[in-house]
């Protein structure tokens, strides 16, 4: 049995309405979730506009969460950038500040070699001497962590401990479940089914408004009732569709604000903001159906 599984909101980054990192924002929703049963965090990642945030604000983050933490759940501290540099100071620091893993994507924007990727993952790697998970996200990064090169980084990086699976490769997970990594999949839409063929646990937005509905799904993956993991699956399935209604992330933070009481703010630009119109009918719709009282 790993000591990282189960349900991990990709939590947002809340802004103030000048622009900037909102702690006490984070630190709401933060504290709502731990609440709602989640058993750990992925920071700063997709969801929390990581690539969009400054050097200096990303190793806030990782403060703020350990801090907000005190050792009760697990934060897996996103800190890939664009150079190794970079994600290798962001790994050094978010271990002096006590997270309890990191996780990375690979080099994005020009494409790179298989043996650069692997060395890039060695540094961060040695930089934090803590669990490390990769990030598989394609869509952003061009890059397929594919199980040959997941092999790969497997043999030269002793930190890692597993992935988040966000590709749309699904049978994948099955390979990596088999080369005894821990893998989470990045999909909210496909939890029940990862866990069912080994994946460990669910990573992914919409977890961080209502962790409570893939918790269902994992209380029943655990009790060994398939029937009742699917079930949950769908209700799931149902609040995800909402939550994606209007553009990421802006969607996923009114619905969290509105969920836990704060105001989340704006995403970060060049993401676009929603007027206070749509974001008060994606609230209403929400609240309509019963959403918020999981």
């Amino acid at each position: 049995m790993s000591d990282f599984e189960g349900v991990y909101p990709a939590i947002v980054t809340p802004m103030t309405r000048a622009g900037d990192l909102n702690e006490d924002a984070f630190r709401v929703v933060y504290e709502g979730n731990v609440r709602a049963g989640a058993h750990g965090f992925w920071i700063a990642g997709g969801t929390g506009e990581s690539v969009y945030l400054t050097e200096a604000e990303n190793k806030r983050i990782a403060e703020i969460a350990a801090d907000q933490n005190d050792g009760r759940v697990k934060n897996i501290m996103h800190v890939g950038a664009a150079t190794t540099a970079q994600a290798a100071r962001q790994a050094e620091h978010a271990a002096k500040v006590g997270v309890e893993a990191i996780c990375a994507v690979p080099p994005f924007f020009y494409g790179v070699e298989d043996e650069a990727i692997v060395e890039y993952y060695r540094v961060v790697g040695n930089a934090a001497d803590l669990p490390l998970f990769a990030y598989n996200l394609p869509h952003a990064t061009g890059v397929d962590i594919v199980p040959d090169l997941m092999a790969k980084i497997q043999d030269g990086v002793p930190q890692l401990r597993g992935l988040k699976h966000s590709s749309t490769e699904f049978h994948n997970v099955s390979s990596y479940v088999e080369m005894g990594l821990d893998c989470f999949i990045g999909s909210s839409l496909l939890m029940a089914p990862a866990l069912a063929i080994g994946a460990v646990g669910c990573i992914d937005g919409p977890l961080c408004i209502v962790p409570e509905l893939w918790v269902d799904i994992w209380n029943a993956h655990r009790d060994g009732d398939g029937g009742a993991a699917l079930a949950a699956q769908r209700r799931a399935i149902e609040f995800v569709t909402l939550s994606r209604s209007i553009p990421f992330p802006a969607g996923f933070k009114a619905l969290a604000g509105a969920r836990f009481g704060i105001d989340c703010g704006d995403p970060r630009p060049p993401f676009s903001p929603a007027t206070e119109e749509v974001k008060a009918l994606l609230i209403a719709k929400a609240k309509a159906e019963d959403w918020f009282g999981c």
